[in-house]
């Protein structure tokens, strides 16, 4: 993306709007197709017809019988979908838009979509958008009909007498058959539980989505596999109970289905899953966090139980999510420069990195810290509060003090110390934003929720002050428990960089304090923010893009030569190996080895492309981070150089932000907002409105904008909480 413009820029414009849309009607039949399959899959004309048809136009002595089959119909379509997402995401970051009037109110035309967009708020799933409550209804009708068919097609063939040639009764092959089908239908459910983690995704992008935004999603999938995997395996243990062979428990097939890798799988899923319901998920954290690794063993053993042949249906989201998830590897293994923090008395601080002009991210942009002195597994993601239009060459993150490793941060940073190792993984964030369409945006935040809508005004500063564009009306409606929190709100302005006073802005401040009847006295106030200019070492290196200013270009490119590397080695192997083995009528290849074969090669092709992508890029950034490392080195804190531009900086800009925010806020202590009237009372045609902050909160501005009796208010999903 070209460093002059913006990146409120909407995802639309330009030449490339024709390809673009191209690629989308492209994508859209595909998918379309893609979910047709699924839906079909249960019926008999798939099974007695197409299925036959498929593999036998598909078997080759280099894929086998039915490998080559699930490759064309279950793993080309999505990865096909992922390399078209690439391409579509780079062109739209290199799109050119004109902020005109006719945009800004242009997307308001379609009320019918705006209605679509209205929030609900449904016990269990939180506040969701209709057309999401439409999507989770259409896949759950899925699932209902995919287990239905499989039941009424099945259940038709199971008589008295079929039941008595294998010596069981009715029921007992009724829940043999059942149990099943609940596996089945969980699979289908498995096929997507990771495409919204995979924080680098070419696919969440098309359809408009944020790995952040999307993880609700992930939990309602895996709350949805879990119980029908545990629902199958409960069944089974109760059907070879019945039948009298609990033997079975501890079987580990050569070929076929192995119990004890099913049950492995499903002990590492049930301690995954019990850590992820929110009571103990929010208080006891790190237990969460290092239990979710158990995902490794569910996903291993999971493959070793039903074999490679059917764990292909799953292998694009899985497979996906390794690739973002070995580029975050690559990324996080080097120390970052951290230059400066700046501490606030209400035990929140402000990081400022260095990072390289080529890396563009949009607002509300996230990234993840891993700081080795506090804890060197844990990594905690926090809101990006800087512009990269604005502050070209800085990056800046505001973390409060609500926990034990950030409340540790704090005392470090407190503390006199001369420098902080710290990693980082991204940022990651939406694509775009469409922030300039409306004619006025109010901002609601609960304490730290401020954070993002920071990184919101700094944007839109620059494209008042700049790109010289008509900008919508700001409204920030911010509460906080103490005086001292007010604090935060001296950070909206960046510590360098920022002009004095923007009057291409139209910003007010309605900040409430809910735990004070009165500002404090003077002698009493504590509002002084010190700045700690920090020694970053010669080997740290500003924050750059994993793959360089064409990532997305790069990411196309690794996924398809690391799948075309992974089916080389496969039929290789296949074909010297495993079908000879196949063809003697004495011997077959075992399913485990075959299973662990493929993920080998998998993850070896996953290996070679991104090592070599990454290895390529990181080459070429190497000047431009040499430049940059020179010119901080020279000036990294105000002992060192006092006479350096972020000495002067510190000095000049250090009241800065009191003395132009201050004038903005309107003060009010004792009472909370009232949140409906404010928001009734606003007549602009169309009205952004931003929640960020505690879950009674977010409900309260999500009712109010789905009531109906304002239809100029349209809700913008923001929240980080999940």
């Amino acid at each position: 993306m070209d460093p002059q413009r913006s990146s409120v820029v909407p995802p639309f414009g330009g030449g490339n709007n024709t390809i673009r849309a191209a690629i989308m009607v492209v994508v859209m039949i595909v998918f379309s197709g893609y979910l047709f399959l699924w839906v079909m899959i249960p019926t008999n004309p798939y099974r007695l017809n197409w299925l036959p048809e498929i593999r036998e136009q598909t078997t080759s002595t280099y894929f086998g019988t039915i490998q080559g089959a699930t490759y064309l119909v279950f793993a080309f379509p999505i990865l096909f979908i992922a390399v078209l997402g690439c391409v579509y995401v780079y062109l739209g970051k290199k799109s050119i838009d004109n902020h005109t009037k006719g945009e800004i109110n242009g997307n308001n035309n379609n009320h019918r979509l705006a209605m679509w967009k209205r929030p609900m708020i449904i016990k269990g799933l939180g506040v969701v958008t209709r057309i999401e409550v439409a999507f989770f209804i259409m896949f759950i009708a899925l699932l209902v009909w995919s287990f239905a068919t499989y039941m009424r097609i099945n259940f038709a063939t199971i008589t008295p007498n079929t039941a008595a040639k294998k010596g069981q009764l009715v029921w007992e092959v009724k829940l043999d058959r059942t149990s099943d089908w609940l596996a089945i239908v969980g699979n289908i459910a498995f096929v997507f539980l990771f495409f919204p983690v995979t924080r680098g995704s070419s696919v969440l992008p098309l359809f408009g989505l944020t790995s952040e935004g999307s993880v609700k999603y992930h939990i309602w999938l895996g709350h949805i596999v879990m119980t029908l995997f545990t629902a199958h395996s409960f069944g089974y243990v109760v059907y070879w109970a019945s039948v009298r062979k609990l033997h079975k428990l501890l079987e580990w097939k050569k070929t076929g289905f192995s119990a004890i890798a099913g049950e492995l799988s499903l002990v590492a899923g049930l301690v995954l899953w019990a850590t992820t319901f929110p009571r103990i998920r929010r208080k006891m954290f790190e237990v969460f966090f290092y239990t979710h690794h158990m995902y490794i063993p569910f996903v291993v053993f999971f493959i070793l139980h039903v074999g490679i042949n059917y764990t292909t249906t799953m292998l694009p989201g899985f497979f996906l999510f390794l690739i973002d998830r070995y580029l975050r590897f690559l990324q996080s293994r080097s120390n970052v420069r951290l230059l400066s923090a700046r501490v606030l008395p209400c035990q929140a601080v402000e990081l400022n990195f260095s990072k390289t002009t080529g890396l563009r991210y949009s607002p509300t942009s996230i990234i993840f810290l891993n700081v080795p002195t506090i804890s060197k597994m844990q990594w905690h993601p926090f809101t990006v509060s800087s512009s990269s239009s604005l502050e070209s060459d800085k990056l800046s993150v505001i973390i409060k003090g609500e926990g034990k490793w950030s409340n540790k941060l704090y005392q470090m940073l407190s503390s006199s110390i001369d420098r902080l190792d710290v990693s980082t993984e991204g940022p990651y964030g939406p694509t775009s934003t469409d922030f300039l369409r409306h004619e006025l945006l109010v901002m609601v935040s609960g304490g730290s929720g401020v954070t993002p809508f920071i990184s919101i005004i700094r944007e839109l500063i620059y494209t008042s002050e700049n790109l010289k564009c008509k900008t919508p009306e700001i409204l920030l409606i911010t509460s906080f428990k103490n005086s001292n929190d007010l604090t935060l709100l001296d950070l909206i302005l960046p510590l360098c960089g920022a002009p004095p006073e923007f009057p291409n802005l139209d910003l007010k401040i309605e900040a409430y304090v809910t735990r004070e009847r009165a500002a404090p006295p003077k002698e009493q106030e504590n509002t002084k923010i010190r700045t700690v200019w920090l020694k970053p070492n010669p080997s740290d290196a500003p924050i750059s893009p994993i793959l360089g200013p064409n990532s997305y270009l790069w990411l196309g490119a690794i996924i398809s030569s690391s799948f075309i590397i992974y089916l080389i080695f496969i039929g290789i192997l296949t074909r010297y190996t495993i079908y000879p083995i196949d063809r003697n009528t004495n011997k077959i290849y075992a399913t485990s080895s075959r299973a662990l074969i493929h993920m080998l090669f998998l993850c070896i092709g996953i290996f070679i492309a991104a090592t070599s992508a990454f290895s390529m890029n990181k080459s070429k950034n190497a000047r431009e981070i040499k430049t940059t490392q020179i010119q901080h080195m020279e000036g990294a804190t105000p002992q060192a150089s006092p006479n350096s531009s972020f000495y002067n900086a510190d000095r000049e800009l250090e009241s800065l932000p009191q003395q132009s925010i201050s004038q903005l806020i309107n003060l009010h202590y004792g009472e909370r907002p009232d949140l409906k009237r404010v928001l009734f009372e606003r007549k602009e045609s169309s009205v952004g409105v931003l929640v960020c902050g505690p879950k009674k909160m977010r409900h309260e501005v999500a009712n109010i904008c789905s009531s109906g009796l304002a239809a100029n208010l349209h809700y913008e999903s923001i929240s980080f909480g999940w």
